[in-house]
């Protein structure tokens, strides 16, 4: 079929060029309409469901929402994980699903079974809802509303009814989430003596507020022989409005209204959330989350376009200023992509015109580049892959030329021995005949060897979770390119050849070759005189690199540097939310002092959709950075956090920090539950045990030395004003429990009702007055009339006093737990864990029915590595199985399948030279290596095969076809690993990710060339004497120099 493919392609080469022509065509579609972003979304599969419920503390939660909404969900079909966290006035349950599972699906599963989670909660107490259909990758853009002379009641009114309203409307978004400013109400200020002195029962307010706002239609009737539609209009529109409500009436019949009880105003809703910049105190910005699977630059580019048509309604003086972009991260990374797919190419250019010496032929396989990565960019938008910087950024331009630098380079040897031969230039026909004759030579060699390349990345394909979502794209862009590459290396390369090289090739080789000969020639001869020395040099290279890989290390995935810095700052859980808006400018003032920074957003508690459930003690700051050209106080960024870390621990006391990323910070905590890189989980049923655990475990892990940031999740220290009721007391005075509980919501505010202005909303609050409520003494003293009239002391009624609990509680799969989240630092992940495990193990006694889970990126590397243990034995067995059946025997399989180990070791080498752990990045380089490694063995052995065929003995055809195939193992060498050093050498946006799989490449092909062109030649000369020493011994007299499969 080979070789009736690359006849087929030579006799008719117009069809191969329309077929070049559509390539273009659907390449070039295929980039326009390609999904472009920085990274791959690893977002695991997960629907959140949120329940407000105001008032209520954070076992109550617990009790009467988190437990009936877990409850609800247990059991359906492909869960995995369920997590939750109860906090005051909040339940956040996320529900994991298996992976594969179409999203849409797993939200319609959700919402079949909310019905019978909001059955199971208490009548008032929340009704549960799904959250935004987003993932840790959602916030792609945030902006901030300003306007001078405007109040932040104002801007968040604009934000909320003019800004985030419109762009919801743009597909692609999902939700906008208003973060900052205050909430405006209509708050109805309760007088607690006037409300004594009418007798008037709070309860009485709520009732006659929700009685005197509403609408009601009263059919039609036909008038005049025409239909008029019957209207009752009794809305609360304004101030005034709420005023005039009558309440009750008075002994002599005089109404009272809310106007003689109350003031009312606007004011704003309580608040759980705050957000200050650089150190200008509390603004107020918006988060827009993208739908998932959407295309972020290009939802940002629409939602910049919809900000630009809302700028021109907004009132005078008011202007958005983004402050966040998901766009230039994915503009640097796609730079940095670029970058060094160009300079790559680049390299292989120049060295397929360096030893080829024929500027022609050289550009004849540089154009495969081009017309894989269409082909490929074909295949990825089919596939439903975005082009990112793992899915564009590992493929070597180096190996997709292979295939074609094997087939031109014996082309143009076999022209230039012909040219000598006639001594004169090849006619058309000649050429055509000795291209036919040339492919024919090396098509086998070329489809195995590529194929064995292909063949290796398919493993990849296995890999699940996290590392799955990452690679599993790139092996498949790597795979459509390489296909796409071979099929252009045995059809358009040799019609390209047969058209273009038509005047005389060069006789001679290049002075490259020439020199790369005179240092090879010798080394070869001594290689071949001592090859017991030889196999066991390269035995000892490799026993001394497998010493140096047990004490590489290891590490999950190499952090991608995103541009910006998203510090944690922890606080008391006692903290009120005006102390942390404070601190948080304190923290903006220290930050901005830095040459470094561009800006300082720090974001305080939770907005109104909390997808995020932090507390007010909880800040996420985040620190957008300059570009590093004007760094100053450091050059990197781990000296730099180091830098912010000291001013902030000076200047801010009392506040643990914690140093992440933006989207690492988020999707940390989706996939792990916490926001660092190691998370220690303590499981049981008492939070008082487990917060005594946790501090023990803190302190334990603080002294490992690599340990950052570390901190267990604050559970408790929140205090609590706890009104008790007194049963026996409001029976006696014939009071019900929900008149002492409406006093209590009073307190705080209880919503009473909505005024609805066009398309605006706003909540009526009922709220006692500040000083009826500033003090203990004071709600204490809060009157609650009886039946009779008599104005009863709250304190006659309740049990009043104050405690400190619990601030939250989380749950994973129905059990308590509480974490300790560590960042490592100045170590590898793996080594850090093992210390700390041993040190944990020693150091904590956990009582019966407790237990410790290590989690966060040390479990995705522990699983990560259970699937390679599988996955890199299956790649070598499939290496192996291509082996044999490239030649029908096993010796020469087996010669060739040496490669490996050495390759594996120069692997090893590069990684421990550049101080590098061992990485999944650096497993699917190595992964990628063997493949390229068996490479030029294969088309060296197959041509020593052939030449032995034609009588050579075994060390004629090995020392011949050494010299012969010197050039083209050369060539795939120095392409494949030139074109992976951009990518190893680059500092750029991204580039963290791509160097590790990069360096072990190169540093592989670097002992597997020198296996390939000195042992694998020596051990085959090798072979045949052993064999011969032990047919002399068994007294055997037999010839054993013939080759494999060849009969003797």
């Amino acid at each position: 079929m080979l070789n009736a493919l690359f006849e087929f392609s030579l006799r008719n080469r117009f069809l191969v060029l329309v077929f070049v022509g559509l390539i273009v065509a659907a390449g070039i579609y295929a980039m326009r309409k390609l999904p472009i972003d920085a990274v791959p979304d690893v977002t695991p599969n997960q629907v959140q469901i949120l329940t407000d419920s105001p008032g209520l503390g954070p076992v109550e939660v617990e009790k009467f929402i988190t437990f009936p909404v877990e409850t609800a969900m247990s059991g359906l079909p492909g869960i995995t994980l369920i997590r939750s966290v109860s906090r005051f006035g909040l339940s956040a349950v996320t529900v994991y699903f298996e992976e594969g599972m179409d999203i849409y699906f797993c939200r319609r599963l959700v919402m079949e079974r909310l019905p019978r989670a909001r059955q199971a909660i208490p009548q008032g107490l929340g009704s549960p809802e799904m959250g935004p259909i987003s993932t840790g990758l959602g916030e792609v853009f945030q902006f901030e509303v300003k306007g001078q002379g405007y109040s932040l009641m104002q801007l968040r009114t604009i934000l909320d009814w003019d800004i985030a309203f419109k762009l919801r409307s743009v597909p692609g978004v999902v939700e906008v989430n208003s973060y900052g400013g205050e909430l405006q109400t209509y708050e109805v200020v309760l007088d607690a003596a006037k409300l004594v002195a009418y007798n008037i029962p709070i309860g009485r307010v709520f009732e006659a507020i929700e009685r005197n706002n509403a609408n009601a239609g009263g059919g039609y009737i036909v008038h005049a022989q025409e239909q008029y539609l019957v209207r009752g209009e009794g809305l609360v529109q304004t101030l005034e409005d709420l005023n005039n409500i009558v309440v009750a009436t008075g002994h002599d019949g005089t109404p009272i209204t809310i106007r003689n009880i109350a003031h009312t105003r606007f004011e704003p809703m309580i608040r759980q959330g705050a957000v200050t910049r650089d150190e200008g105190g509390e603004v107020v910005t918006g988060v827009v989350l993208m739908l998932i699977g959407e295309n972020s630059r290009v939802v940002v580019n629409r939602i910049k376009a919809k900000l630009d048509e809302i700028k021109k309604s907004l009132p005078p003086g008011v202007t958005v200023d983004p402050y966040y972009d998901r766009t230039d991260l994915v503009r640097n990374t796609i730079k940095t992509v670029t970058t060094n797919l160009t300079e790559g190419a680049l390299l292989v250019i120049a060295v397929l015109f360096l030893l080829l010496g024929n500027l022609r032929a050289g550009l004849i396989v540089a154009s495969v580049i081009p017309l894989s990565m269409l082909v490929a960019l074909t295949g990825m938008l089919a596939a439903g892959i975005s082009g990112n910087l793992m899915s564009l950024g590992a493929i070597d331009f180096g190996l997709i030329v292979d295939g074609s630098v094997v087939m031109i380079e014996n082309i143009m040897r076999h022209l230039a021995e012909r040219q000598k031969e006639v001594r004169r230039r090849a006619s058309p026909t000649e050429i055509r005949q000795l291209i036919l004759r040339s492919g024919h030579e090396v098509l086998r060699p070329i489809f195995f060897a590529v194929g064995i390349i292909i063949i290796v990345y398919l493993p990849i394909l296995t890999l699940q979770g996290v590392e799955g979502k990452m690679f599993r794209p790139m092996a498949l862009t790597v795979i459509f390119a390489l296909v796409a590459a071979l099929l252009l290396a045995f059809t358009v390369a040799p019609v390209f050849v047969s058209l273009v090289l038509r005047r005389e090739v060069s006789e001679e080789e290049t002075w490259v070759v020439r020199w790369a000969k005179r240092i090879y020639q010798p080394l070869l001869f001594q290689t071949l005189q001592h090859p017991a020395i030889t196999a066991a040099a390269a035995a000892v290279i490799f026993a001394g690199s497998l010493a140096i890989a047990s004490v590489l290390g290891a590490e999950f995935i190499p952090k991608l540097d995103e541009g910006a810095i998203a510090l944690q700052a922890w606080r008391f859980p006692s903290v009120a939310l005006e102390e942390s808006v404070k601190s948080t400018n304190r923290i903006g003032q220290i930050l901005g002092q830095f040459p470094e920074v561009a800006t300082v957003v720090p974001r305080t508690g939770r907005p109104e959709i909390a997808t995020d459930p932090m507390g007010v003690e909880v800040s996420d700051v985040y620190i957008i950075l300059k570009p590093k050209s004007e760094w100053r106080t450091a050059h990197t960024k781990a000296d730099l956090i180091e830098a912010f870390d000291r001013a902030l621990k000076a200047a801010v006391p009392g506040t643990i920090f914690s140093y992440s990323q933006p989207i690492e910070l988020r999707v940390q905590e989706l996939i792990a539950g916490v926001r660092s890189d190691i998370a220690i989980t303590i499981f049981g049923e008492d939070m008082d045990i487990l917060k005594r655990l946790g501090d023990q475990v803190v302190q334990v892990v603080s002294g490992v030395q690599g340990a950052a940031d570390t901190k267990a999740e604050q559970v408790a220290g929140m205090p609590y004003l706890r009104v008790i009721i007194n049963r026996e007391a409001i029976a006696r005075y014939g009071i019900n429990a929900s008149e002492i509980l409406g006093t209590v919501e009073a307190i705080g505010g209880r919503v009473a009702g909505q005024v609805v202005k066009g398309n605006q909303r706003f909540f009526i609050q009922v709220r006692f007055r500040p000083e009826d409520r500033s003090n203990f003494d004071r709600i204490k003293d809060i009157r609650v009339a009886d039946p009779a009239g008599r104005q009863i002391p709250l304190s006659q009624l309740a049990d009043i006093r104050t405690e400190t609990g619990l601030a939250q509680i989380s749950r994973e799969n129905i059990h308590r737990r509480l974490a300790v989240e560590t960042n490592v630092r100045g170590r590898d992940l793996a080594t850090f864990v093992a210390d700390a495990q041993r040190a944990v193990q020693a150091q904590i006694t956990l009582p019966k029915g407790y237990w410790i889970e290590w989690g966060g990126q040390f479990q995705q590397l522990q699983e990560a590595s259970t699937r390679l243990a599988i996955v890199v034995p299956l790649a070598l067995f499939l290496i192996f199985v291509l082996l044999y059946t490239t030649f029908n025997a096993v010796g020469p399989a087996i010669l060739i399948f040496l490669n490996v180990p050495l390759a594996a070791t120069g692997g090893v080498i590069a990684l421990a030279l550049r101080g590098m752990p061992f990485s999944i990045s650096a497993a699917v380089g190595f992964i990628a290596l063997f493949g390229v490694a068996v490479l030029n063995g294969v088309v060296l052995m197959a041509y020593i095969l052939d030449l032995q065929k034609q009588g050579l003995s075994r060390v004629e055809a090995a020392s011949q076809g050494a010299m012969i195939r010197l050039r083209p193992v050369l060539m795939t060498a120095l392409v494949a690993s030139l074109g992976f050093v951009p990518m190893a050498l680059s500092t750029s946006a991204g580039a963290e990710v791509q160097q590790p799989l990069a360096t072990v490449v190169i540093g592989g092909l670097v002992t597997s060339t020198a296996l390939t062109l000195l042992v694998l030649p020596t051990l085959y000369v090798w072979e045949e004497r052993l064999r011969e020493a032990w047919a002399q011994r068994r007294g055997e007299a037999k010839e054993v120099s013939a080759p494999y499969g060849q009969e003797v």
